[in-house]
């Protein structure tokens, strides 16, 4: 489940299993769908 987060006045869309913050609820629907609970790839 996505989870809602306000901050500098905006909502973000949060996906429980690794905290990415993204602007557009579907998009985290969609990644949290195909996360691995693990970092994000961007970081590696």
């Amino acid at each position: 489940m996505v989870n809602t987060v306000e901050r500098d006045g905006q909502t973000w869309y949060e996906c429980e299993e690794c905290g990415l913050l993204l602007e557009d609820e579907t998009e985290a629907k969609t990644h949290e769908e195909n996360c691995s609970a693990e970092e994000p790839s961007y970081l590696q």
